[in-house]
């Protein structure tokens, strides 16, 4: 764990804590694994004078019985240990006879949440952040939703009897800190650059669980635990199914955003340019609804094919056969869709009149995180297309705490999803041999002690920041919004999240 005194000068407490680590240890990133992030609290230390402000993190070892990197063997303590060994986790005591740190109990259960969830309950919510870390194809929208699907589990499996009164009442009850910390845990250690939208959702959750079931201050103790538990399950699959019908609501206000904004090109009959790029659900509903909704409309929708994972093609092809229906284009209308490379993206902008791109993180200033590629597009799109309207299609959960763009986490894959391009059938033997090449740099690079005289590296940055100046409008379902909404719902977020979160 990472320990500051209030004049502590780390750059940051995860950096912090692998420094520490290795001082301590002698182990590196080519032996652990970042396991899960704790909740930080504060205490004051009386026998030294002292308040301390400690970030919890757990790390795994990677080959404990190896001889290699990852083994125990590896382990070097330094002077300031005597000895070290293995613990239960549900072992470790904060008292004297056991030793150790103070309050390492305390910081142990914010990272190791079985100790308070039970076996049952802490399998389901570490194996579903597990599931949203690993989940590189749901965008933020669907994630939101799987984390409140895992909470609701979680819930499910904790034992009855922890739920009952004889645990504490009201809002002080054990039970309540619990399920709000899973809530946390599921924000902090799924996938945190999807993190906006998985902490909206989680938040609006727990505080219609929190009206329903603090309504009547005495609630929880009238209430058998089976009850509670029924009554709670009861909210999360309500707030679960209600958010089915968003697409729908924001297909119907993007629809009234371009009546509104475009509608002498509607009466004109000529074809209504559109660019976009990656493959968003909320895009994809829009774009195969908006003949529907607006049935004089004619398509003309450009898709870069967004490297490296090729969503823009997927969503080229679920938009073929939704525009190839009937409905879709009847009037004798014939819609079009083009798809270009990535790099051809300043070609795609000419003479288009609609940029719609979608949000994984919308900042407090209306800045956007969306996939890589999104600037250079609107960058381009200022200098072919001045005429040219920006959107944001999203859901209004993706806006962020306050704060700036600046402080949300950069997620770079790895250089695998690019060189496998590289490494295809498509490419010759010299791109292949080029790329083996590359990639033995590259690997050398990053193995320890090993000099080339050449660092080489790949980078593969999923997301970007497209500055607030950029956007024209942000059309959610709610209907269309300025970048004064999006500060209203951030302050908003931050008051939910000081209440619910702030006092674990």
């Amino acid at each position: 764990m990472e320990r500051r005194g209030l004049a502590g000068a780390a750059p940051g407490p995860q950096i912090g804590a692998w420094r520490e680590i290795h001082e301590e240890t002698s182990l590196t990133a080519s032996d652990l694994k970042l396991l899960r992030q704790g909740k930080p609290y504060t205490f004051s230390d009386e026998s030294v004078g002292r308040e301390w402000t400690i970030w919890p993190f757990g790390f795994w070892l990677k080959d404990p019985a190896g001889d290699g990197e990852g083994s125990e063997k590896r382990i070097k303590i330094d002077w300031e240990h005597e000895g070290w060994g293995w613990f239960d986790p549900l072992d470790v005591q904060d008292t004297e006879e056991f030793g150790g740190v103070p309050k390492l109990k305390e910081s142990l259960r914010r990272v190791w949440f079985e100790i308070d969830l039970g076996p049952e309950a802490g399998k389901v919510l570490a194996e579903g952040c597990k599931r949203l870390e690993e989940d590189y194809v749901s965008g933020a929208r669907q994630m939101a939703g799987d984390a409140l699907r895992i909470l609701r589990d979680v819930i499910d499996k904790m034992d009855d009897g922890v739920l009952d009164g004889k645990n504490g009442d009201g809002k002080e009850a054990k039970w309540w800190k619990d399920i709000r910390m899973a809530a946390w845990h599921l924000w902090k250690n799924g996938r945190e650059s999807m993190g906006a939208a998985i902490m909206s959702a989680l938040l609006s959750a727990l505080a219609s669980v929190e009206a329903e079931v603090f309504q009547d201050h005495s609630t929880s103790s009238k209430d058998s635990g089976k009850q509670l538990k029924r009554t709670i399950v009861s909210v999360l699959d309500r707030e679960i199914s209600a958010r089915s019908s968003t697409n729908e609501q924001i297909s119907q206000s993007f629809a009234s955003y371009i009546s509104h904004h475009l509608s002498s090109l509607i009466k004109s009959r000529k074809p209504l340019s559109i660019l976009t790029l990656s493959e968003s659900s909320t895009i994809t509903h829009a774009l195969s609804h908006l003949p529907i909704l607006l049935p004089n409309l004619i398509l003309d929708i450009r898709i870069l094919e967004s490297r490296p994972l090729l969503e823009g093609v997927s969503l080229a092809a679920s938009l073929a056969k939704a525009l190839s229906t009937d409905l879709a284009s009847s009037n004798n209308r014939q819609h079009s869709i083009t798809v270009y490379t990535d790099a051809s993206a300043c070609l795609a902008t000419h003479g288009v009149q609609l940029v719609v791109i979608g949000a994984d993180r919308i900042a407090s200033d209306g800045s956007v995180s969306n996939k890589t590629g999104s600037l250079s597009t609107l960058l381009a799109t200022r200098h072919n297309a001045k005429a040219a309207k920006v959107v944001v299609l999203c859901d209004s959960e993706k806006v962020a705490l306050p704060g700036p763009p600046e402080q949300h986490v950069v997620e770079d894959q790895g250089l695998e999803q690019v060189t496998r391009a590289w490494m295809g059938e498509g490419s010759s033997e010299r791109i292949r041999g080029a790329a083996r090449t590359v990639l033995n740099f590259a690997d050398a690079t990053k193995t320890e002690g090993k000099k080339t005289g050449v660092k080489v590296e790949v980078r593969n940055v999923s997301f970007e920041w497209c500055a607030g100046g950029f956007i024209d409008a942000y059309v959610t379902e709610e209907g269309k919004w300025n970048d004064e909404n999006v500060k209203k719902r951030s302050e908003a977020l931050q008051g939910l999240e000081k209440r619910l979160f702030g006092p674990l």
